[in-house]
């Protein structure tokens, strides 16, 4: 940096016009001058030690010369060579495995909020992160600190190394992950382990547990080229999580997907519960700040749950997750009564779910969603007619380059006045004058505008939003990527 830096003079003169926009210059200006790590620079919740955040950078690095997580070859023979050499210490403690397309982290998160509440010490496993990689790692409800996760990572290391060696393929940047979080849930320890898939089921990483819960939140067409082109297909992949007698807790699924679940179920002996017949949501209202819900559980009905996320699909989580940790607790088999109801009460209210309908900023208020197919975006814009009274609603939409685009664009097309293009810092984001050309076949050439910098993004739809007047009722959704919702949260000041 020097005296002339032309970002300090953004910054004065944005202060003057609008303290929100000083802030997204400021957090561009970090990003910037942090190195290209995204949103992983220099964001909240890192360590504020030096020497800790450059040991924290370092394994992030020595973690980045491996296989990213999209490149994938189709065996869990590695990570589970590491979990013989570790001694298995995924087998330490019992687990609630999860796969499904879409509302996987979120339902994860509702699952370890009422094991919590129950007084269990959880593990929680999820991904990808919206800001700093220790987030992916959680113990009790918080993510893994800088010390633990850098010391996990060096405690594992030489026996990662000795398995590169035996192996054709060196440990993916995923699978190393995965042992790291397990040797770190065994090492606490915990009581359970709540781990969401990565991608698929039969083959993915986490797939070296036998989970005595397996749930499948909804299946969609996603990853079409590594899971199968319909769903029936992608559920043949989910469907590998089942384990011997363990108990299936099914959202509502497509009828070749349900088929598949079910007929795996059958060949090991599962006990199946799916959303609509053994459990549900019995109703729900719209609240301040979410939404107020009745559900019907597998030992019964759980009524008066104050949720504090929007969206009827964040519902549907909650029935999920509520059956999920039943039947974790024999509830509508070994145990006649239901579960506490001030409990539950206690942990559903206490939920929360970053980058996922998440409001940061008002007077326009800003929304960001990590919607990232059609489906997710369906379920997004459908949350957000419900749950905001805007009378005017700008998108930034920034993807990556491997998802359905299109679809994704015509789901937010009737409610996006104008739509934003941008791109977010990632390897895999897709090029904005790609992006600007599908967009403009979707909204036309007058709705839609191209700024490749995400904080020009930002500013530019916060001015849109704001052209009808002050409290007009315009409001900006942030989407399309988890790394764009990421990087929004950091250059709108929230961690």
């Amino acid at each position: 940096m020097t005296d002339s830096d032309p970002f300090d003079e953004i910054i004065e003169a944005e202060t003057d016009r609008d303290p929100d926009l000083a802030v997204i210059e400021a957090g561009s200006r970090t990003l910037r001058t942090q190195g290209t790590g995204g949103p992983q620079a220099d964001v909240p919740g890192r360590p504020e030690d030096p020497a800790l955040d450059k040991a924290l950078r370092e394994v992030e690095a020595d973690l980045a010369t491996r296989w990213g997580e999209t490149k994938l070859e189709p065996s869990v023979s590695r990570i589970a060579a590491l979990m013989d050499v570790l001694g298995d210490p995924q087998r330490s403690y019992p687990s609630i495995h999860i796969t499904g397309t879409n509302g996987k982290t979120s339902t994860a998160r509702m699952i370890e909020a009422l094991l919590g509440a129950f007084e269990l010490r959880t593990g929680r496993y999820t991904s990808p992160h919206v800001q700093s990689i220790t987030e992916r790692i959680s113990l009790d409800g918080a993510p893994i600190s800088a010390e633990r996760f850098i010391e996990t990572y060096n405690d594992i290391k030489p026996y990662v190394e000795m398995v590169d060696a035996q192996q054709e393929f060196r440990l993916s940047f995923f699978e190393v992950l995965t042992g790291m979080t397990y040797a770190a849930f065994a090492d606490a320890p915990v009581d359970v382990a709540v781990v969401e898939v990565g991608m698929g089921g039969s083959w993915d990483a986490t797939n070296v547990i036998d989970a005595d819960v397996a749930v499948v939140t909804p299946i969609d067409l996603d990853h079409t080229d590594r899971l199968g082109e319909t769903t029936g297909e992608i559920a043949t992949e989910k469907a590998g999580i089942i384990k011997q007698d363990a108990t299936v807790i099914l959202a509502q699924q497509p009828v070749d997907a349900a088929q598949v679940l079910l007929k795996k179920a059958v060949e090991v002996d599962a006990t199946v519960a799916r959303e609509g017949l053994e459990f549900g949501v019995v109703s729900r209202h719209v609240a301040v700040g979410g939404q107020l819900i009745n559900l019907r559980g597998l030992g019964g009905e759980y009524e008066e749950i104050y949720l504090p996320l929007h969206g009827p699909y964040q519902a549907h989580n909650a029935a999920v997750a509520l059956a999920a940790v039943e039947a974790f607790f024999g509830v509508g088999a070994q145990r006649p009564d239901p579960l506490a109801i001030d409990t539950v009460r206690k942990a559903f209210a206490s939920v929360t779910s970053p980058g996922r309908l998440e409001v940061v900023r008002r007077s326009p208020t800003v929304v960001l969603d990590a919607a990232h197919n059609p489906a997710g975006a369906r379920a997004t814009a459908e949350a957000v007619a419900e749950a905001f009274d805007f009378s005017r609603l700008i998108g930034v939409v920034g993807a990556s380059g491997d998802k359905n685009v299109r679809g994704l664009l015509e789901a937010f097309e009737p409610m996006f006045a104008e739509v934003v293009v941008t791109q977010n810092s990632s390897h895999r984001a897709m090029d904005v004058d790609e992006l600007a050309g599908i967009a403009v076949e979707v909204f036309g050439d007058e709705r839609v505008q191209v700024e490749p910098r995400l904080p020009d993004a930002l500013e530019a739809a916060i001015t849109l939003a704001e052209e009808d007047g002050e409290f007009a009722g315009g409001g900006v959704l942030v989407t399309g990527s988890v790394i764009t919702v990421g990087e929004a949260r950091l250059l709108l000041g929230r961690g």
